[in-house]
């Protein structure tokens, strides 16, 4: 349903995406993910058609999207990050007209206009002012515009910001009822959601896409890496500096305190022998207690996510290109 080749846009010097290249098989659902500025909304802005590439080739449902721009736009339904609606419209006449738009028959607008409010759960404010809803709200009545023309493909940037629980949960119900009946391509920070609905992940660092699979297949590749966990009364900063110069030591990442309590991941390299040893002789011998040292087992997707998306896993992803890491277009690109 999507085949993208050497992909890439560039801002005069500066470089956003950079050769990417992937597919999505028809009734796939792929979570497409990166760090903010790693160039996903780009990308997806490329895909739909709203933004031209500098280079390579996009195909929807097997039609050029440079060569077919109309016929290809029409097999997808796109719901941006920032959804642009019109604050002075009711909801019911928005997604009309946005029907119109994208050429559903006058026979069937109001059936699709119906079924996109209940996909979307949005029936209840129909007859409300945009302007007046709340954000989250906002953002369902972008979903059902997405799903109005009912298109084969969905292309979701960040579909359940601003959304409370339930309505997160609901998204992630529809998203997964979608599975073999349409194609989806959901760019998300939520993990969860991710590991809850895609079966297929693609993620992106600096332009360049650093690893794909099913969530299942990245959490089971080999990092070269393992995790030790601690929990410990002392200060973030101290237990960072005796831990920070210890041979095997990789990395060290600090969790949120929680009543006091510093929780630090400390990446330590595959083959360190004695390494919880070590970690506790050198928390010792700052004079530092430790209330939890324990070694993480089994990677999440976080974990694989965070591994793949630092400069230096990156670079080791893709050895063979030149180290000069390409930049954004200077705006935050999610």
């Amino acid at each position: 349903m999507i085949e993208v080749e050497g992909l890439t846009k560039r801002y005069g010097l500066r470089t956003a995406v950079d050769g990417i290249s992937f597919s999505v098989g028809q009734g796939e659902i792929v979570g497409f993910l990166g760090p903010n500025g790693a160039g996903k909304s780009t990308t997806l802005r490329m895909l739909t058609g709203y933004l031209a590439p500098s280079e390579g080739s996009i195909r929807i449902d097997g039609i050029d999207m440079l060569e077919k721009p109309i016929e290809a736009r029409r097999r997808i339904g796109y719901m941006p990050e920032a959804c642009p609606l019109y604050p002075e419209m009711r909801v019911v006449e928005y997604l009309r007209y946005r029907a119109e738009l994208k050429g559903v028959a006058s026979r069937d607008l109001t059936k699709r206009v119906d079924a996109a409010l209940g996909q979307a759960s949005v029936t209840e404010v129909a007859s409300r002012i945009i302007g007046q809803l709340s954000k989250g709200t906002r953002q369902r009545v972008g979903l059902a515009d997405a799903l109005v023309a009912d298109p084969p493909l969905l292309v979701l940037d960040e579909p359940t910001a601003g959304l409370d629980p339930n309505q997160i949960r609901q998204v992630r119900e529809l998203i997964k009822g979608f599975a073999k009946t349409k194609t989806v391509l959901l760019s998300t920070h939520i993990l969860p959601e991710v590991e809850a609905s895609c079966e297929r992940v693609v993620i992106i660092h600096k332009g360049r896409v650093v690893q794909e699979g099913s969530p299942d297949e990245l959490k089971a590749a080999p990092t070269q890496q393992r995790v030790f966990v601690i929990r410990s009364k002392s200060s973030r900063d101290a237990l960072e500096k005796a831990l920070g110069a210890l041979p095997g030591v990789r990395g060290i990442d600090a969790k949120a305190q929680d009543e006091g309590i510093t929780r630090l991941l400390v990446r330590v390299a595959d083959d360190a022998d004695d390494l919880a040893e070590r970690v506790f002789d050198a928390v010792a011998k700052a004079g530092l207690t430790l209330r939890e040292l324990t070694e993480k087992r089994g990677a999440s997707l976080e974990d694989v996510f965070s591994q793949l998306t630092r400069t230096d896993a990156a670079k080791t992803a893709d050895d063979a290109e030149d180290d000069v890491a390409p930049t954004t277009d200077g705006e935050e690109d999610e």
